[in-house]
């Protein structure tokens, strides 16, 4: 890993304050990981979801507002999408070709959703992927709760196939060393 990256995607008011699964835990690594990465100098990426007109991810609106807690500092790129993956039709590839950067810390919302087509498309323009245990949530859905959707992705979809699931501890310690 010679650049790496934190790109948070999606959380948004609208996605946090209907309160999926592990929440709290979720803003506290977040927060744990924005604070190393800036102090260590990592780029940080914002991905935001525009749901378009009328809908609850409408532009400029409260729900569409990137959740005030993490919130993103002068100089942080935000990368608006209007798809599940972070890289369809947007500008983040071209953004990370032009920093250089090789490896991302994926951490976010939804797990099954915007997460899961963001690792994979990552994984297919061969970009290292770290997933910090604990960084991504979901909701509980008629098939599944958020928890089980949770560790079904983390640990039997993405581990060792797309992506490295690991500690925060060691998540932290990547941002630290970027190795």
């Amino acid at each position: 890993m010679k650049n790496l990256a934190l790109v948070i995607v999606d959380v948004q008011n609208e996605l946090i304050e209907g309160h999926p699964y592990n929440e709290k835990n979720l803003i506290e690594n977040i927060k744990k990981l924005l604070l190393t990465a800036r102090k260590y100098d990592r780029a940080v990426i914002y991905v935001r979801h525009d749901g378009g007109v009328g809908t609850e991810f409408e532009k400029e609106t409260h729900g569409w507002q990137i959740y005030e807690e993490i919130a993103p500092i002068d100089g942080e790129k935000i990368v608006e999408k209007e798809y599940n993956s972070a890289f369809h039709k947007t500008n983040l590839k071209e953004y990370m070709d032009s920093k250089n950067i090789d490896s991302i810390m994926l951490v976010g919302m939804q797990t099954e959703y915007c997460i899961d087509a963001t690792c994979k498309s990552a994984f297919d323009l061969e970009y290292e992927i770290i997933m910090p245990e604990g960084s991504n949530t979901t909701f509980d859905n008629e098939y599944l709760s958020g928890q089980k959707l949770f560790e079904y992705y983390n640990y039997k979809i993405w581990n060792n196939r797309f992506a490295k699931v690991i500690p925060m501890d060691e998540a932290l310690e990547y941002l630290r060393k970027g190795e």
